[in-house]
């Protein structure tokens, strides 16, 4: 851990810098862009019913959007009010009044008819229901019913035959740690949470690479840094907060590079709506985009380094920075012999770059002397996820960027608990401040908890999906399932198959705020749904840890309340104490302080979290940056730079490379059709204009792109995306990703895949029914002949 401590925030410059201005006309009039004024204005009528309550919560709570760290209006970046769209759309969650009878009990087949957004919009869940097999209607439950149900199931299981699932849904760290305790003390590690399918790569390969599991810098150190790379991140879609960082490291003469298979508009130019300035003329953000082929980053990185060595043998020191390397890391001479033996055919075909192009960036890293490098799911979902990630630790430790100011290697978060998931425990792999797999911390937390831990290994989430469909007398077959938060069938590949995994559990709990398309599936024998408080309802407050490892208090938020809602962690102690009465002492977590006073206990680094009590009340786990002067929490106190294969990326001739994108939305909560960036609606397929003219595709003409796995019917959108490569909306585009493909490392699912587009009058023009199978055969044997 560091033993530097963050400074806080810092100032904007106060003078304006034209040279940075997108367009002279005010607001971007004519331009496609978000109507910051207008949204706002349409959320503010929204939530007229309880506004007084929703500006509490946006001017005392912790934001439950992305994980930037917004408490109140203020961060610890940058001086000043902060408050973005995303927030502001995921509010009406907190005030909205809770779901009319009539519709909460109407007939099941008349709720499925909706989609997650109209139930969504329903209203708050006020009180437990339960649906017994057979029945059309939910009905209404005591919770003493709702819990028993449950309880009942769980005693006359085997344990390997349940599992709990959190997701990010403003979920806090205390009822990830109860949620944790509470599975292994029923005897299961069974337990995952949202990460799995967002950043679990990005733990996993910096465990491994420089032994830690987090950020290791601060969202300040992009301010003044020479270099801030994007990999595969839409940080000014998905954490619009962001570009006001952005903003000031452009200011301070920070280099943007974007890397990136689609030229996002928002990471080129943004209108920020709290910067005056920026509101009114818009700010340059990108100064570069490399556009690379989906899944040829790792040949994109090993050019780099290929160029890095290069430069050295024609001048030692050009490139690599050899104290740091020496001092701090092993493996460079495995990993040089490595990068030596690529050629460059190869680098480019499959990153799609020229050796020109990978030069350029090559040579402007080794002349920076500091840079951070960013990333989101563009690295992490894939199956060589893991790898992508380390290799971005393998250029940060060959120049020495790690551990000192404007330095770094981030994780972007996408979601303002999930960081602190892992931490506290609620993973197949973890325990709060360890790993299930070191005997030591299971010695620790066996000594802490009273009691003695599940041996064997828990599943994954999407092995547990898969679970539900093993025979009978299989020993891991799912029955019971409980959920807080999540919709499987909209944030999973393959929805048809994770439908008839949910329908093939015998209980499924589902703990929430709202209703979404999944809590309507049936089961076999009952679905209990029990509603939850949000952060801000519960009693004693709750805690968030943010990207950069801030974990802000959010207090308890005087306000209205929903019917029989119930704090999270408090449903899973009482759910506990009704399946294992004997162990209710053991339990202890009966308030938000004594839990966060445990918590400080079973995990070293969030010691600290005790104190947190009041409004603004905050600690940075770690200090301002891990792995300070380069010292490394590993076994040696070194990285390890790994010589990363290339992946194998197979794709047929006449396939395209496919990808999933987010648009108007907030993870699978969608909150507009049409993208306010580039105008696309949600079933448009962006594809570059000279692959569109190949197939002789018209913009807006009707096409279904498909595979073995699946189809989607869409429209041709021509965009700024690599030829070769398309992208879809996630999730409409998840029934093209196939299942049961999971990164070998930290489990995360497959999300892309190769896909034909074809006219949609061609495709429904042939009767034969095998025309999909024998048309992938066709072009496949093309290729291999």
């Amino acid at each position: 851990m560091g033993k530097t401590k963050h400074t806080g925030p810092i100032k904007l410059p106060a003078k304006p810098d034209p040279k940075l201005w997108v367009s002279k006309i005010p607001f971007g009039l004519g331009k496609v862009k978000p109507k910051h004024i207008r949204e706002t204005a349409k959320i503010a009528w929204q939530n007229r019913d309880n506004l007084p309550y929703a500006v509490r919560i946006l001017t005392q709570g912790v934001c439950d959007g992305c994980a930037l760290g917004v408490s109140g209006l203020y961060d610890q970046t940058l001086v000043g009010p902060h408050i973005c769209t995303t927030r502001l759309n995921v509010l009406r969650l907190n005030t909205m009044p809770a779901i009319r009878e009539e519709l909460l009990h109407a007939d099941i087949d008349e709720l499925s008819r909706m989609s997650s957004t109209e139930l969504r919009q329903l209203g708050r869940i006020p009180y437990p229901l339960i649906r017994k097999k057979g029945e059309r209607r939910f009905r209404r439950a005591t919770w003493d019913e709702a819990l028993d149900t449950v309880a009942s199931k769980m005693r006359g299981l085997n344990p390997k035959q349940m599992a709990f699932y959190l997701t990010a849904r403003g979920i806090t760290n205390e009822s990830y740690y109860v949620a944790a305790k509470v599975a292994r003390l029923l005897g299961t590690n069974n337990i995952d949470n949202a990460s799995r399918i967002c950043h679990s790569p990005s733990k996993t390969a910096l465990k491994r690479s420089v032994g830690v599991g987090a950020s290791t810098c601060n969202y300040k150190d992009w301010i003044g840094t020479d270099v801030l790379v994007f990999w595969g991140s839409v940080a000014a879609n998905n954490q619009p907060v962001s570009t006001k960082y952005m903003y000031a490291a452009k200011r301070k003469g920070t280099k943007i590079i974007v890397i990136n298979p689609y030229y996002e508009p928002s990471m080129e130019q943004y209108w920020i709506p709290s910067i005056a300035e920026s509101a009114l003329f818009g700010t340059k953000l990108a100064d570069d985009v490399y556009q690379v082929n989906i899944g040829g980053d790792i040949a994109f990185m090993n050019g780099i380094m290929k160029v890095w060595f290069e430069m050295e043998a024609r001048e030692p020191g050009s490139a690599i920075d050899h104290a740091f390397v020496a001092a701090h890391t092993n493996g460079i001479e495995e990993l040089r012999a490595h990068v030596a033996q690529q050629d460059w055919t190869t680098l480019t075909q499959s990153s799609g770059l020229t050796r020109e192009r990978i030069s350029e960036l090559a040579a402007i890293l080794a002349r920076a002397a500091s840079a951070v490098f960013v990333w989101s799911m563009g690295l992490t979902q894939h199956r060589f996820g893991t790898d992508n990630i380390s290799q971005v630790a393998n250029l940060a430790l060959l120049r020495g960027f790690l551990g000192r100011e404007y330095c770094g290697l981030m994780p972007i978060r996408g979601h303002s608990g999930v960081q602190g998931s892992g931490e506290m425990g609620a993973d197949p792999f973890s325990l709060p401040g360890g790993e299930i797999s070191s005997a030591a911390d299971r010695k620790r937390i066996e000594q802490l908890w009273g009691f003695e831990l599940p041996s064997w290994q828990g599943d994954i989430v999407g092995v547990t999906l898969e679970n539900a469909l093993l025979p009978e007398e299989q020993e891991r077959k799912l029955r019971l399932f409980y959920t807080s938060g999540g919709n499987f069938l909209e944030t999973m590949p393959d929805p048809e198959f994770v439908r008839q995994s949910l329908t093939n559990i015998d209980v499924r709990v589902h703990q929430d705020i709202i209703l979404n398309t999944s809590t309507l599936l049936d089961a076999r024998e009952a679905v209990v749904v029990l509603p939850a408080m949000t952060r801000y309802e519960q009693p004693g407050g709750g805690t968030s840890t943010s990207t950069e490892r801030m974990v802000y208090f959010s207090p308890e938020i005087a306000g209205p309340r929903i019917g029989e809602a119930r704090a999270e962690w408090d449903i899973y102690v009482d759910l506990a104490r009704r399946v294992k009465p004997e162990a209710t002492a053991l339990l202890g977590c009966g308030t938000a302080e004594a839990i966060r006073a445990e918590i400080a206990q079973a995990a070293p680094s969030y010691d600290g979290i005790q104190h947190l009590r009041e409004r603004g009340d905050v600690f940075q786990s770690g200090g301002a940056w891990l792995c300070e002067d380069g010292v490394c929490p590993t076994p040696d106190g070194r990285g390890r730079l790994l010589p990363i294969e290339l992946p194998e990326l197979r794709k047929p001739e006449g396939h395209f490379a496919v990808t999933t994108r987010r648009g108007k939305q907030f993870n699978s909560m969608i909150y507009s059709d049409v993208d306010p960036f580039n105008e696309a609606d949600r079933y448009d397929v962006l594809i570059h204009k000279e692959d569109a003219k190949g197939l002789a595709l018209n913009e807006g003409e009707a096409i279904v792109v498909y595979n073995g796995y699946g189809s989607m019917h869409g429209r041709v959108k021509q965009a700024d995306v690599k030829q070769g490569n398309i992208e879809v909306h996630w999730p409409e585009g998840n029934s093209l990703i196939p299942k049961g493909v999971y990164e070998p490392f930290a489990g995360i699912p497959e999300y892309n895949t190769a896909v034909i587009v074809e006219k949609a009058e061609t495709y429904h023009a042939h009767k034969d029914t095998r025309y999909v199978e024998k048309r992938i055969l066709e072009l496949e044997t093309e290729m291999e002949g």
